[in-house]
């Protein structure tokens, strides 16, 4: 047979350019963390060729961070578990790095679940919904389920199985002693029923802080998968395997199967660790678990989301075959290459509601914000970033060791006790604080040794653009402008050291945004934020 048509010089070359264009944007690698910043307690579930991760977020709102992805590199944040005040209510009085924990998400019969502990706020619950975007169900708060860290199961025959942590509180042998332990859920009723079984107490014979459990049934037999050592420089991930859902469940020989612990304390990438598996339509194994990463000593953005390739030899999961450690850079998955579209850099305030990055402290129990005319409108409330309330901030995670971070606002004249700016966050006793009062800037530093203003300077304009920018070696310079292009450096050169792991190990990560406060005394003032921008 012959073709009537033939094929052009210029359409040959144009096929060549576009197949060279492909070649060149979808690259054979792909670099961890593949969530930077502040993205702990990874979880993560399949349905079809769609995948679905949730993460920790401690005290901040909206909680449960859920993001998606076609091939488990470019992820796209879709929304939130809790979303609603009367849902799960995050009160001011929790500590830092307590409230919502390291939840689980799974996908059975049509319905996403994921559940979850409120540290400090209700115990553990879960929630459910149609669409992993939301929204989510009110919370089903289990009974007698002491605890942190649950996970689901269903089995073959539709059992739903709970898996959860608890600290041994009698006969205690050594610090961090804890269990995790087996218990049926019955859906229905939204209860624990029948007998509870202790599954392990950890690999040796004296893990501490043994947490995190996920169970998984693999090629007929079950597989136990949980975190030991805490979530620091002994981090690690250890398996068990079972014939029985109730055991015994054996320790594999090759525990703890993957951790970095045995690179030394110098090693850049460290306290890896709370693993959970997903097994791609190609059949593919691949692991999310979160580690810190030291820069010049210290970790400044707390645990972020890695993704690790497994291969199975028998029944045990060997992690990144080869190397078995955390790369920056590998082969990526056997999937159809999907780029998501980023956030842009400048945030001009022009939706009808915030965007889904901007998070607060703790739950809002008032509508203390407005999106009026393409600016956002602040309340100047009573509520101070440090102490332990829910103050008029808005802020969004810092991704980047290197960045820029600065807003532009106006407000009326304000009083002695009224300030407004740009905070660079980590806890209500550790964060830098560029605020505008009456008639000048101030450079705040508050440590865990209590709060300096490190330098002011006059200034009695009422429009104001302030600018952090973080260099290399954890350095940051803070500076202010009163017309948008000439700057001026308040203070000297500030050591971020302050905000890293190093210095007061916590949960929760680094926040850049703005913010608002009468301190202590009630006030009608608005600040209006014009825009931000994050690069």
């Amino acid at each position: 047979m012959k073709f009537k048509h033939k094929i052009s010089l210029g359409g040959i070359l144009t096929l060549f350019f576009f197949k060279s264009l492909i070649a060149q944007t979808i690259p054979e690698k792909y670099t961890n963390p593949i969530l930077p910043g502040f993205y702990p307690d990874p979880s993560i579930c399949s349905v079809g060729d769609d995948f679905y991760l949730v993460n920790s977020s401690f005290e901040w709102f909206p909680g449960i961070p859920i993001h998606h992805s076609k091939d488990l590199v470019n992820w796209k944040l879709i929304g939130y578990g809790i979303t609603r005040p009367d849902q799960v209510n995050i009160p001011k009085e929790v500590n830092d790095s307590r409230g919502v924990y390291a939840p689980t998400i799974r996908y059975y019969d049509g319905v996403f679940y994921i559940i979850n502990t409120c540290v400090e706020c209700g115990g553990n619950f879960y929630i459910t919904a149609t669409n992993p975007a939301g929204p989510w169900s009110d919370p089903v708060w289990l009974e007698n389920a002491p605890g942190i860290d649950p996970s689901l199961f269903w089995d073959d025959d539709g059992t739903c199985y709970y898996t959860g942590n608890e600290n041994v509180k009698e006969g205690k042998k050594w610090i961090g002693e804890s269990f995790i332990w087996l218990q049926e859920l019955d859906l229905k009723t939204g209860k624990l029923v029948g007998k509870r079984k202790v599954l392990t107490f950890g690999h040796a014979s004296n893990a501490k802080w043994t947490e995190g459990p996920h169970l998984y049934k693999i090629n007929g037999k079950y597989l136990l998968m949980v975190a030991e050592g805490g979530t620091s420089f002994y981090h690690a991930t250890t398996v068990f395997h079972s014939d029985n859902i109730w055991g015994p469940y054996v320790p594999d020989d090759a525990n703890p199967v993957f951790t970095h612990r045995h690179l030394g304390k110098e090693y850049p990438i460290w306290a890896v660790g709370h693993t959970d598996l997903v097994q791609t339509q190609k059949g593919n194994w691949w692991a999310v678990l979160h580690a810190k990463k030291q820069v010049d000593g210290y970790s400044i953005l707390a645990r972020e989301t890695y993704l690790v390739p497994i291969t199975f030899q028998d029944m045990t999961p060997v992690f990144n075959p080869g190397f078995e450690i955390l790369k920056k850079e590998q082969k990526r998955p056997n999937l159809f290459w999907i780029p998501q579209s980023k956030n842009p850099v400048n945030d001009d305030f022009n939706g009808t509601s915030l965007g889904l990055e901007w998070n607060f402290l703790k739950t809002p129990t008032q509508k203390w914000y407005k999106l009026r005319d393409s600016k956002l409108v602040i309340d100047i409330r009573p509520d101070v970033i440090e102490k332990k309330e829910q103050p008029s901030f808005i802020a969004k995670r810092v991704l980047d060791h290197v960045f820029t971070a600065s807003t532009s606002f106006t407000s009326g004249k304000l009083k002695p006790n009224e300030k407004v700016g740009l905070v660079l966050y980590r806890t209500h006793d550790s964060h830098y604080q560029l605020l505008k009062n009456t008639n000048e800037i101030q450079l705040i530093k508050t440590t865990i040794n209590g709060k300096k203003i490190v330098a002011r300077e006059l200034c009695d304009k009422r429009s104001v653009v302030f600018k952090i920018s973080t260099q290399e070696h954890n350095k940051a310079t803070f500076s202010f402008s009163t017309n948008g292009t000439d700057f001026k450096t308040i203070g000297n050169e500030q050591d971020l050291s302050n905000l890293a792991d190093e210095i007061s190990l916590r949960f929760n990560g680094l926040y850049v945004g703005m913010y608002a406060t009468s301190n202590g005394v009630p006030s009608k003032a608005k600040a209006v934020f014009d825009w931000f921008e994050y690069k």
